[in-house]
């Protein structure tokens, strides 16, 4: 593969900004001078007080590289300053300190087939990666699978579900499925024929997916892990 693409500071305009459930906001800017991304990659979103007093985090892509805005899913999460602040005072228009893209372990273009098991928001970069597959025929090459406490608490929900994305939820019934986190036996159809496979969430789920990969028979050194803590 070759070096992915990477960008410096720029500033992103809020267009459209959305609040998907109680605990979710969806920003999609226009960039200027945008780098184009690859699926899977992340921008830092920084604040500014007057008093030249900064705070930044990191948010993964969610939008397709051919998409003509950057979309990012961001969860509110207790104490976060910069997650509260998009959630509860960004609006349309406003204008926002963007550096990216950046990342090139956690990314796929299509050169292999893949699964990706993620949790939570952990989906983000994988809704990038699907709407990629999609766009490009590729559906076939890109298996998922998603675990989220309940329905409300999994981003894109229903767009994981069109996709064909195996879900399960932990706290709530979905269809004729009880309340469970995957086993390795509803794993197989997933993980057959794949060469690699990408897992996103948090350090605790990030060491359940990937045994469980281990145990549906993914080999070690073909699982690409991007993991996150409780601060945003």
């Amino acid at each position: 593969m070759a070096d992915a693409p990477a960008g410096g500071w720029t500033t992103g305009r809020i267009i459209e900004l959305a609040h998907p459930s109680d605990k979710l906001v969806q920003l999609r800017f226009h960039v200027d001078d945008r780098v184009d991304h690859l699926p899977g990659q992340h921008y830092v979103v920084r604040l500014r007080a007057p008093d030249d007093y900064t705070a930044q985090r990191s948010y993964s892509v969610a939008s397709d590289p051919d998409d003509p805005l950057l979309e990012l899913m961001v969860e509110c999460l207790p104490g976060g300053e910069v997650s509260g602040f998009l959630h509860d005072v960004a609006e349309v228009g406003d204008e926002l300190e963007l550096r990216g893209p950046i990342g090139g372990w956690f990314v796929w273009e299509g050169d292999v087939p893949a699964v990706c098991v993620a949790g939570g928001s952990g989906v983000v970069p994988i809704v990038a990666m699907t709407r990629y597959a999609r766009r490009l025929g590729l559906q076939d090459e890109l298996k998922v699978v998603v675990v989220a406490r309940t329905w409300d608490d999994l981003p894109y929900a229903a767009e994981l579900q069109r996709y064909g994305a195996f879900i399960a939820l932990t706290r709530e019934n979905l269809g004729d499925r009880v309340a469970a986190p995957p086993y390795p036996d509803e794993m197989a159809a997933y993980v057959d024929g794949a060469e690699r496979a990408y897992v996103c969430g948090s350090v605790g789920f990030a060491t359940f997916a990937t045994r469980l990969l281990q145990e549906s028979g993914v080999v070690a050194d073909t699982i690409r892990v991007e993991q996150f803590g409780e601060t945003s």
